[in-house]
């Protein structure tokens, strides 16, 4: 088993007055070299955005791009003709394939909204862009993880997925729990992000933020202490 940490103190961070940023790995004006991505999770960022504040129209390609508000509502729009509110408690899957223009805008005139966005690398280029949405707590049970993000390939109908064998699992956790997580593939790692509480992964205590990395191995046994929300991402590695 490989590892690495990722404390949330270490993170990069940005102030731009409307937007407080938190990057897991570099983006915008922050460059680490050692902080580039995991795998094919190429964006993890932790914003807060100002009430009436956000992002206006802006293009993208041959990306996957996840949003999941945290508090608040976002307003969308986007070229695909996508027009609503995403509200905390929802997760946003968006394929930009060939390209898309979108806005994604603080729908509160008063509250900020905070929020995740992840971008997964592709496995296949130029598709046509797409867009989904749903509710996250009908797709979760109590004290364990569940995946709620597929590749296309292995996702039913109503399903959530992207265009790249990646897994999205998330655990929320009233009680003291141990637990087991298996990759779908040897080739494959997860990076955990604990959301809010504590968690043990390999003698590793993290808190809220906090992430570790980790490949090389079959199945990862996490000990999720009560009150822990935390988000798995399983990505190939190559």
């Amino acid at each position: 088993m490989k590892k690495i940490l990722h404390p949330a103190e270490n993170r990069g961070t940005a102030n731009f007055g409307w937007l407080q940023a938190n990057y897991s790995f570099s983006f915008a004006n922050y460059f680490n070299p050692e902080r580039i991505q995991f795998g094919k999770l190429r964006v993890l960022n932790d914003d807060q955005v100002d009430a009436s504040m956000g992002f206006g129209k802006h293009p993208h390609k041959n990306m996957e791009i996840v949003t999941i508000p945290q508090s608040g509502a976002l307003k969308h729009q986007d070229s695909m003709g996508n027009n609503g509110i995403i509200e905390s408690g929802d997760i946003q899957v968006m394929s930009a394939g060939t390209g898309v223009e979108h806005s994604e805008v603080n729908a509160s005139t008063t509250e900020p909204v905070t929020l995740f966005q992840i971008w997964i690398i592709p496995e296949k280029e130029d598709v046509s862009p797409r867009y989904d949405q749903k509710k996250i707590a009908p797709l979760l049970h109590d004290n364990s993880f569940s995946t709620i993000i597929k590749p296309k390939s292995e996702a039913q109908e109503n399903e959530l997925w992207i265009h790249q064998q990646a897994y999205f699992s998330i655990g929320k956790f009233s009680e003291t729990t141990e637990t087991n997580y298996s990759l779908h593939n040897k080739s494959h790692g997860v990076y955990v992000f604990v959301i809010s509480g504590t968690i043990l992964v390999d003698n590793e205590t993290l808190s809220k933020r906090d992430a570790i990395g980790i490949w090389d191995t079959d199945t990862i046994a996490i000990t999720a202490h009560k009150n822990s929300h935390v988000l798995l991402i399983e990505v190939p590695m190559n």
